[in-house]
């Protein structure tokens, strides 16, 4: 074991998939051999170099899970061939943030996959005090969704989402429809989704939502579906700012807009001062889980409380990472494609 497969990306647009060297494991660290990433929007944005520009040559993948390898020899809690999964969030683990866990406003935050390497490939050296037990019962497919789904854990959480409220997913792409799921797992209701695909739109509603409307028609729906009020919680999933302007016409008086979807980084969202003010209105940004997301998201897959069917079928092998890439766009259909390293 000294020599693995690891899919750089040398350039927006371009893998190199190079024979390289098993990273050295650490006194405190973990080897984890990578059974299979899945690709994140974000993986996209770095891949046609509107992100993360600055660190290429990079093996991105952040959404991955495997089994420990090796163990440093200050490990313990751990054994070899456990299957694991991996918060991708490395910060100081002492400032002010890191002990609030957000830890992406750490000064020393890095992100595996997107600041450094990440999941695509055979092995990666990790953090130990990042690494978190899995079930052997649980399947490597399903495990590789962890990541995204706590995500949308944290998203709830700062939006302090609870039962009976009413509540609009603006995109049902993966993570808007896992979104959708776990709204539905609160006890939100009823749940409205949109999006301009058709086929998503009906996937939304086989994940759940109550109700499924293209962007035109969104505001009748929402309307008509709550009295009038308007939505008590609106998660922009997307990344436009006429979407996050529009979601400030969907909230009720008192309302919250979920802020998740990652826009350009010079476009800004107008916003009603005074209109926010007097109506009691809040917006909070969330974009990664980490720390209890991460524990809190594998609970919910351990134990079946989301179907992960829809996510699970699209599957390309590390030497076709290039075409997954590239024919990501042509395949609406596919809510997740995960890159198999090896068995599970």
């Amino acid at each position: 074991m000294t020599s693995m497969r690891a899919a750089y990306l040398v350039e927006p647009g371009r893998f190199d998939l190079r024979e390289v060297a098993v990273p050295a494991v650490g006194r405190d660290e973990v080897l984890v051999r990578i059974a299979r990433t899945g690709i994140c929007g974000t993986d996209i944005h770095i891949f046609h170099g509107r992100y993360s520009a600055e660190f290429l040559p990079l093996v991105p993948g952040h959404e991955f899970t495997g089994h420990v390898a090796a163990i440093g020899r200050d490990v313990q809690g751990l054994e070899e061939g456990q299957p694991v999964v991996v918060d991708t969030n490395i910060g100081c683990g002492r400032c002010y943030w890191c002990r609030r866990n957000e830890i992406l406003n750490c000064p020393d935050m890095r992100q595996m996959g997107i600041h450094c390497d990440g999941g695509f490939a055979d092995y990666i050296a990790v953090p130990a005090r990042l690494v978190i037990p899995a079930s052997p019962d649980v399947p490597t497919e399903v495990l590789a969704l962890t990541e995204p789904l706590a995500c949308v854990v944290r998203a709830a959480r700062k939006a302090r989402v609870t039962f009976g409220q009413s509540a609009v997913v603006m995109g049902a792409g993966p993570i808007g429809n896992l979104h959708v799921q776990l709204l539905r797992t609160i006890g939100a209701a009823p749940i409205i989704a949109s999006d301009v695909n058709a086929n998503r739109r009906d996937m939304a509603f086989a994940c759940g939502a109550d109700a499924v409307a293209a962007p035109e028609d969104l505001a009748d729906v929402v309307r008509d579906m709550t009295d009038g009020r308007g939505a008590d919680i609106v998660i922009e999933s997307v990344g436009l700012p006429q979407l996050y302007a529009e979601a400030q016409r969907l909230m009720r008086t008192g309302g919250h807009l979920a802020a998740f979807g990652i826009t350009g980084p010079d476009e800004t969202l107008s916003l009603d001062i005074l209109t926010t003010i007097l109506r009691e209105n809040s917006v909070k940004g969330s974009v990664a889980g980490m720390g209890e997301d991460m524990h809190d998201a594998l609970t919910l897959l351990t134990h079946g409380r989301i179907d992960t069917g829809p996510f699970t079928g699209a599957e390309y092998p590390l030497d076709r990472i290039q075409e997954a890439f590239e024919t990501f766009a042509d395949r609406p259909q596919d809510l997740k494609t995960q890159i198999v390293m090896s068995g599970p």
